[in-house]
């Protein structure tokens, strides 16, 4: 594989919509040129704009999408706004860039999403993986699940990675850490493997906050792994 650091997307603090247009417009123009966007975060807000610009690309409804999460981001809204890191699924669904039976989502746990949010996702007939599942099943056994259901009749997957799906042991550097998550092992053991046997049109990794990762940066050293992990499953699927 050849990479391009391609820059930094600068965003007018306070305006959020204006800057997910700016995102959608940059992941797009890369998109466009034939090159796969790997995008690093910020908060998930930006998985809306990072999979919006691969619709527009690729057409709306035409690939899936592996989410590692310990939450699934789907609220009808943040804070009482319809942009936030806690709604970027939804707002996906919703548009009908990636339809809800195309999500695959690994590592949930925690205490939110409420009943209400739950039956929505049902009825978008998204499929979840929750860590007592991971933990019954093993997560080879849910990655073929969840492999084998996004890509049936998808021509691609967009991957994002929210790094709270690992253990805050492992990952303590994030906005809402949840205890009893993937090892970093198993996390670049998935990745890996995704980036083998699937198409990969896009990818971001989010929710990595600097601020909070002291000592040894060891929540950005993880981020920094995962992404050298699907560079080379895709290096390898590429080699044949």
């Amino acid at each position: 594989l050849r990479v391009v650091d391609v820059g930094d997307v600068v965003m007018p603090p306070g305006y959020v919509e204006e800057s997910l247009e700016l995102i959608i417009a940059a992941v797009e123009r890369v998109a466009r040129s034939g090159v796969v966007p790997v995008v690093l975060g910020g908060d998930h807000t930006v998985t809306f704009a990072d999979a919006t610009a691969i619709a527009r690309v690729r057409g709306n409804g035409t690939f899936a999408l592996i989410h590692f999460d310990a939450h699934p981001d789907t609220g009808e809204h943040h804070h009482g706004m319809l942009y936030g890191h806690g709604t970027p699924m939804r707002r996906l669904i919703e548009s009908g860039a990636v339809p809800g039976h195309r999500f695959a989502q690994i590592g949930l746990r925690g205490y939110w999403p409420p009943p209400d949010v739950m039956a929505w996702m049902e009825e978008q007939r998204m499929r979840t993986y929750p860590m007592r599942d991971i933990v019954e099943r093993g997560l080879d056994d849910v990655l073929d699940d969840a492999i084998a259901s996004a890509t049936d009749g998808a021509e691609g997957v967009f991957l994002s990675v929210d790094i709270d799906v690992v253990d805050p042991s492992a990952a303590p550097a994030t906005g809402t850490p949840e205890p009893g998550g993937l090892t970093a092992r198993q996390v670049l053991d998935a990745v890996n493997r995704i980036g083998r046997e699937v198409e990969v049109v896009g990818a971001d990794v989010v929710e990595v906050a600097p601020v909070y990762d002291a000592p040894a940066d060891i929540t950005a050293r993880l981020a920094n792994r995962v992404v050298l992990e699907l560079l080379d499953g895709m290096a390898r699927r590429r080699r044949g």
